[in-house]
């Protein structure tokens, strides 16, 4: 079928998310200036047809009260079947599946030949239809356990900014979004007109890395209460001084093999792994928070030389440790 640009089908579902709505009709409702070529025919289509008001939520992460306004939809779900491209927002739910008509439109869509695109949540909305079973997909950090568990057919990989696949394509939470209408927008029409798009959003036309550089810093307590939380208070400690799983056994008093059986049953983790990772936590927020040079975030972290610092960074994050720092330079001015 033919694609490029073609027709692009967004799902209006009561519930969404209402930037997100708004991030696929910035990116693909108006051509940037002096662009001379095709564009692409935007559909807002809705299960109740043209005219029909739905109503999206003002908030994006799916907790607490917050506001409702009302999206009018110009096309039915007929239009979403026959176009060429489908995006589907975040879903308002991500326990529940959307309506029948909803799914089967999309079903529709895919068996025809359509691109299917979900931003954030709206992989549930892709995955309840079956059209993720057997691929690989993303959503938002905090919503991909719940992904994998209600659709074990999808292999979820929760680290990823967006799903790269030609036909089907994922994306992450909020800002991924962006960068996956970017994408297309790329695949479809060129770096130029994405370039002119990212400009006009005042967003950069590509981002380096995954999500494991935006997610929350593990919690590094023990599960239900154990003797593990004394030593690992210790261990906390003293991060920037060359300790290691010999080290917390010894503080702990019991053997190696112990100390690995008992962080397995605690943690789910193993000694080395969990100082891995706390070490790039302390990492993080030395970037994050002071100007510190490379070298001495690398000291301070217990992560030794520059070198080491930037390997671990480049396998954990998909990033340097200056471009993490270049990405979230706000926490600096706050400081």
């Amino acid at each position: 079928m033919s694609r490029v640009p073609g027709s692009l089908a967004v799902l209006l579902l009561d519930q969404q998310a209402a930037i997100e709505v708004a991030i696929a009709c910035q990116a693909f409702g108006t051509p940037p200036e002096r662009h001379a070529g095709d564009w692409y025919d935007l559909r807002l289509c809705a299960i109740d047809g043209a005219g029909a008001m739905v109503g999206l939520r003002a908030w994006f992460d799916h907790q607490g009260p917050a506001g409702v306004f009302g999206s009018r939809a110009d096309h039915g779900l007929d239009d979403l079947v026959s176009a060429d491209t489908v995006v589907v927002p975040g879903t308002g739910d991500v326990h529940g599946d959307p309506p029948a008509e909803a799914l089967a439109a999309v079903r529709a869509a895919h068996a025809r030949g359509a691109r299917m695109v979900s931003l954030c949540s709206g992989a549930f909305v892709l995955a309840a239809a079956g059209v993720l079973d057997g691929r690989t997909a993303t959503c938002h950090w905090t919503h991909a356990p719940i992904l994998a568990d209600r659709f074990p057919a999808v292999t979820v990989d929760p680290n990823i900014l967006y799903t790269p696949d030609p036909d089907v394509l994922t994306s992450a939470g909020l800002m991924a979004g962006i960068d996956l209408c970017l994408h297309l927008l790329r695949e479809d029409l060129g770096a130029g007109v994405a370039n002119a798009v990212a400009r006009r959003m005042i967003v950069p036309p590509h981002r380096a890395g995954g999500q494991a550089q935006y997610m929350e810093s593990p919690m590094s307590l023990p599960r239900n209460g154990s003797g593990l939380g004394e030593v690992l208070d210790w261990a906390m400690a003293r991060l920037e001084s060359p300790i290691g799983v010999g080290d917390i056994a010894a503080r702990a008093g019991v053997s190696v093999r112990t100390l690995i059986r008992r962080f397995q049953a605690e943690l789910g983790s193993t000694p080395s792994r969990w100082l891995i990772v706390q070490r790039l936590a302390r990492a993080r927020e030395l970037l994050e928070r002071t100007p510190l040079p490379v070298d001495l975030v690398a000291a301070r972290s217990g992560l030794g030389s520059a070198p080491n610092l930037r390997a671990h960074f480049a396998r954990e994050f998909g990033v340097s440790p200056t471009r993490y720092r270049r990405d979230h330079s706000h926490s600096l001015a706050a400081h």
